[in-house]
């Protein structure tokens, strides 16, 4: 009998974990790792609260695809080509505590895809998913329509950005922790980091940035608390990097990375620190004030010259409008002269010319 029972215990503790998983009922964790799976497999058991389904082909997750499972806080989804959200993808999961999306092609994000009961979710990692730029757009509706009140970290890096949507940003009051880092960012615009006033972390590292001009500049001072990070973007030392200069002199505290922030073009001022650039180093002020002063007198002095040319010309003109009067008669009175005489001798021999060959025949 107690064998009987005990392979009954065993067969119901296999019968627990769905086929090819692995679950530990003490760590409260199941993983389904490479698998192949093509659906959240079914039969997860219920005291689950760190589920790992990664390495597989899921393409698609519903509203259905995580009934039951009122204790998983951590999802791990990476890596398994997931293309498409539906509405309420997660609100199986009211405890839902951190979600990782890493490394899939999102294409199709419904506006309430990270909608979740109660609004547990805290963590949000986005890095590496997001299959195009379109996919963008629907992520910044969807990060609106979401309630998100709650998230404290949102990654989106690796994702190839070019541009963020204006205040994407805006509905994500509590965000602490927001990573854009290793993407192709060029500016900071539109409001970009608009509502982010608790944010503490903001990692901009290795994007595109040559330069932040003044609307950058008041983007990154609307998160005062935040520490920045800046390092690996091609920053070009010409003129026009002063304000930047200026401003990381100002706000050492704020910029994690400022004594590593260098500049990358031109050549001559490759690996010179930002915080050693400034108006005197790129005689902007002076250089350029005096190409433009003299640029500008060149043109009125040749605009003088044009004018003064201009004047002589038409005095010339008038005074010897008489002689040129004269000089085009005569040049009129020519050519009706040629031209009546040739009229005449057109009509005194109005036949056709024999030919050469003609004349010697005869």
């Amino acid at each position: 009998m107690l064998r009987v029972l005990l392979c009954a215990l065993l067969a119901s503790a296999c019968a627990s974990c769905p086929p090819r998983c692995e679950c530990s009922e003490a760590a409260h964790t199941v993983k389904c790792v490479s698998r192949e799976l093509r659906d959240i497999p079914s039969g997860i058991p219920g005291y689950t609260r760190n589920l790992f389904i990664t390495g597989n082909q899921l393409i698609r997750i519903s509203s259905e695809s995580f009934r039951g499972l009122e204790n998983v806080t951590n999802l791990s989804l990476s890596n398994n080509r997931i293309s498409a959200l539906d509405s309420r993808a997660f609100s199986g999961l009211p405890r839902l505590r951190s979600l990782d999306l890493s490394s899939n092609q999102l294409a199709l994000i419904h506006p309430e895809a990270f909608t979740v009961q109660n609004q547990s979710l805290q963590e949000l990692n986005l890095s590496r998913a997001l299959y195009n730029h379109s996919s963008v757009m629907d992520l910044a509706t969807s990060l609106r329509w979401s309630s998100l009140g709650t998230l404290r970290g949102l990654d989106l890096s690796n994702n190839g950005l070019v541009f963020l949507p204006p205040r994407i940003f805006s509905h994500l009051g509590g965000l602490r922790r927001l990573q854009l880092a290793n993407n192709s960012l060029v500016a900071l615009h539109n409001a970009t980091l608009s509502g982010l006033e608790r944010l503490e972390e903001l990692d901009l590292t290795l994007n595109a940035l040559k330069t932040v001009p003044e609307e950058g500049l008041r983007e990154l001072d609307s998160v005062p608390g935040a520490v920045l990070l800046l390092r690996k973007n091609p920053f070009v030392c010409r003129c026009g990097i002063e304000a930047l200069a200026l401003w990381l002199n100002r706000s050492q505290g704020r910029v994690g990375d400022a004594g590593g922030l260098a500049c990358a073009f031109p050549a001559s001022m490759r690996n010179t620190s930002l915080l050693a650039v400034g108006a005197l180093a790129l005689g902007c002020h002076q250089g350029g004030g005096g190409a433009d002063l003299a640029l500008q007198t060149s043109y009125v002095f040749l605009g003088i010259v044009l004018g003064f040319v201009g004047l002589v010309f038409l005095l010339v003109l008038y005074l010897n409008r008489k002689g040129i009067k004269k000089r085009v008669y005569e040049l009129r009175d020519t050519c009706r002269e040629v031209w009546e005489g040739y009229h005449y001798r057109f009509e005194a021999d109005p036949g056709p010319r024999p030919s050469q060959g003609a004349a010697g025949d005869v």
